[in-house]
């Protein structure tokens, strides 16, 4: 058993200097978020007790309180032995707080107790909901308030604050006496804290450099001058002396100048005025019409230095093109919160799912206890929820993200009467929102993005007396119709015996109310391709597995593309993928396939790859595909790339500069970072192509690469760029530490950093790479 050394007791007046401390060191914080004297936040310093909620039997009082570094919460613990790290959760971790009954836990288990006291913190990654109960309505509107200011504060901080923030937090941990003065083995223990390794002698050279009072430690105005050592960035100080005066300014003639000839900005004149208003911190520049090197800094990092196209930020596409013209983000099994065989299912998972920007959600419908449909993986031990509180939570988060429609795909093994149940929560629930009829006549093609805002569509099955749901509706009320089972092609043993054990039947009798909500994506079996002289109505949709799809894709690219002009095609994951992995949607969307549905669940390359092509077009979830793959004339086809007018072939020049701040993946004190960086493209086959830079030992705080790289791009049109950063290890596989992935046609040119997400998709605070790009038209 491991001994632990008792610290000597503190006297009362020590304990006194040291809260003072404490509270002079959060009001700096408070005051650093724009949150001086604010009573919430005051509230959440001094802390609270509160109700923590697992189960109708578990509802025990806890105490959180906000640390002084106003970025972490703690949270007391009754669990033996449980590490001081366990008990503090980031702010940053946060995605959303709600209040009232809005988690399933919540609705499930504090029904008893008025919603004006309940809240909940939903966190980023896949981490449990923590269901709380305050004492009283003002305690819960503190915390509410409070934390919401903080999560916005924070958002809107630029990185060079953002940086500070996280700097004085690192010193501020390194104090271990805190006496506000810093050691050398102090600041030894804070250079590992923030990810770099420095041998004894440079430690003691910086030390000795900053000591000006030869006091044998570091304080105020020394801390500073290492702060700025620390954060120098020579690489931007060696571009800035390119353009700027030797008193240290650059005028706005040369920012033009380098906006125009560097960074590739057609609109340089009006945006080097703007730029120095938004981002010189120095007044005597500003009103001079000049930048400093903080500006220009400042700048470097805010989303106009970004490698992504700030205008592609917003919705800049035609959304007046028909549906089957564009790619939609859409979930597989959106129910599912963990593995395709025993993991629990959540109308959570419906709620991130959309709230990433889904448009096409996938409901497994099946017979419930009393007479309510329940939603799960058919023939599994996956975790059953009411098909009711799934329409519901559609309802509240289909439009928050995203106001184009929602579809949402059923797969029915219900009985008549609970698709009746179904129909009646469609229409009760949705409203106005659930689409009945065709819009606007249109009898001949799918309605437009635009025309559908705000509108649910149902994907499914429909009476075959009602062949024609755009011209009106026959009276029958009930029929067999082909089943769809996807559950049933899962490759698992208990699976298999369980469908060969109910004797799956090839047709399910369908309710003409379930029938009737179906107008634009109707189901059916794919028979083949259209004869051109008898074409399908455009309504008629058909769901492949990927290995179908993938198989049509490489043996009949042209005509999958006709296709796909004008039906809607979705394709989901092989019966194989019991852990819920993912495949790449990229050959699928090359030849036009809309839906290519994804287990949003699992992290992984493909779902980067996935995020990155949707966060264009404004994050909308819809991407309008291409000229050549709308075409009706089109001769394109991805496996055998001819002449065309698939757009210009580039030349990318790429030159990978440092990286800043790279997070620990590894929490063990020692542990420092060894990082490389990973260039992929992703596109059509030509164009799939991989390098790596060298391996930077012992440094993630501002590793130095500097290397160049080139790639040739075929398909500009239908490509992405994806960056990752790994540690390397010599003896076990890479740990990620972060990534970044775009379309190549929303690359912007020049001197650059990219932002990292995390492997959930989530923006880190302040870990960058910086990077030069330049592209050609290749003769």
């Amino acid at each position: 058993m491991q001994c632990i050394r008792r610290q000597p007791k503190r006297t009362a007046s020590q304990e006194n200097i040291l809260l003072e401390q404490s509270r002079r060191v959060a009001a700096l914080n408070g005051i650093r978020l724009g949150l001086k004297d604010d009573k919430d936040l005051k509230f959440l310093l001094k802390g609270s007790q509160l109700l923590k909620v697992k189960s109708s039997s578990w509802r025990k009082e806890r105490f959180y309180k906000l640390q002084e570094d106003c970025k972490t919460i703690w949270q007391e613990s009754k669990k033996v032995l449980r590490s001081p790290e366990s008990q503090i959760f980031s702010i940053e971790d946060i995605r959303d707080v709600r209040s009232g009954h809005k988690t399933e836990g919540m609705e499930k288990y504090a029904k008893d107790v008025p919603e004006y006291r309940c809240f909940s913190i939903i966190f980023k990654d896949q981490r449990k909901n923590l269901d709380l109960i305050a004492s009283s309505e003002d305690d819960a509107n503190h915390w509410i308030a409070g934390l919401g200011k903080i999560i916005a504060h924070s958002n809107s901080m630029n990185q060079k604050q953002k940086l500070q923030h996280w700097i004085h937090t690192c010193l501020r941990k390194a104090d271990k006496n805190k006496d506000n003065k810093m050691s050398l083995k102090e600041l030894k223990d804070f250079l590992k804290e923030v990810n770099i390794e420095v041998d004894d002698y440079h430690a003691k050279k910086i030390f000795q450099h900053c000591d000006k009072s030869k006091t044998e430690a570091l304080e105020d105005d020394e801390i500073e001058e290492f702060y700025k050592i620390l954060t120098e960035r020579k690489e931007i100080d060696s571009i800035f002396q390119m353009y700027s005066d030797p008193e240290g300014f650059m005028s706005c003639q040369n920012l033009v100048r380098f906006l125009y000839e560097v960074q590739q900005e057609e609109d340089a004149v009006v945006a080097a005025p703007a730029l120095i208003q938004r981002y010189e911190p120095n007044e005597r520049a500003k009103r001079g019409n000049a930048m400093t090197k903080d500006g220009f800094l400042m700048y470097l990092l805010s989303d106009e230095g970004n490698i992504f196209n700030p205008s592609h930020r917003k919705v800049y596409q035609d959304m007046t093109q028909p549906l089957s013209h564009y790619l939609v983000s859409s979930s597989h099994n959106t129910y599912l919160m963990e593995d395709q065989i025993t993991g629990p299912s959540s109308t959570e998972a419906y709620i991130r799912a959309l709230t990433k920007g889904c448009r096409c959600v996938e409901l497994d419908c099946w017979d419930g206890p009393n007479s309510e449909p329940v939603i799960y993986h058919g023939y599994t031990l996956t975790s059953k929820i009411l098909f009711s509180d799934v329409i519901k939570a559609i309802k509240n988060y289909a439009f928050q993200t995203s106001p184009y429609p929602v579809i949402i795909s059923l797969e029915n093994h219900c009985s008549v009467e609970q698709q009746k149940v179904m129909a009646q929560h469609m229409t009760t629930i949705l409203q106005d929102m659930l689409l009945v009829a065709p819009v606007d006549g249109n009898k001949s093609q799918f309605p437009s993005p635009e025309q559908l805002k705000g509108k649910i569509l149902v994907k499914g099955k429909k009476l075959s007396r009602q062949e024609d749901p755009i011209n009106g509706n026959n009276n029958l009320e009930a029929e067999d119709v082909s089943d769809e089972d996807e559950a049933a092609e899962i490759e698992d043993e208990s699976v298999k015996t369980k469908v060969e054990q109910k004797g799956k039947s090839d047709t399910l009798k369908l309710a003409k109310e379930l029938s009737d909500t179906v107008v634009y994506c109707k189901s059916v079996h794919f028979e083949g391709f259209d004869d051109p002289s008898h074409p399908r109505a455009f309504y008629e949709m058909s769901s492949f597995s990927e290995s179908k799809a993938l198989k049509l894709a490489q043996e009949s690219g042209t005509s999958f593309i006709h296709h796909n002009i004008r039906h809607l095609s979705r394709i989901y994951p092989a019966g194989w993928r019991t852990d819920s992995s993912n495949y790449s949607p990229v050959d699928l969307w090359n030849v036009g396939c809309q839906i290519v549905a994804l287990n949003f669940q699992t992290a992984g390359t493909e779902m980067d790859v996935y995020q990155g092509r949707f966060q264009d077009n404004g994050f909308s979830g819809y991407v309008l595909k291409p000229e050549f793959l709308r075409d009706e004339q089109t001769k394109f086809n991805p496996k055998s790339i001819t002449e065309g007018t698939w757009g210009t072939k580039k030349k990318l020049l790429l030159k990978i500069i440092s990286g800043q701040q790279l997070p620990k993946v590894n929490k063990s004190k020692n542990s420092i970072v060894d990082p490389k960086v990973t260039i992929e493209i992703h596109g059509v086959q030509q164009d799939n192509n991989k390098k790596q830079t060298k391996v930077i030992e012992n440094n993630g705080f501002n590793p130095n690469w500097n290397e160049e790289f080139t790639f040739d791009i075929e398909i500009p049109a239908l490509a992405l760029v994806r960056f990752v950063v790994e540690d390397f290890d010599m003896s076990t596989k890479n740990d990620f530490i972060g990534q970044y992935t775009l379309p190549f046609t929303s690359l912007k040119q020049g001197y650059r950093h990219i932002h990292l997400l995390t492997k959930n998709g989530d923006p880190y605070s302040s870990s960058t790479l910086f990077v030069y790009i330049n592209i050609q038209d290749c003769d």
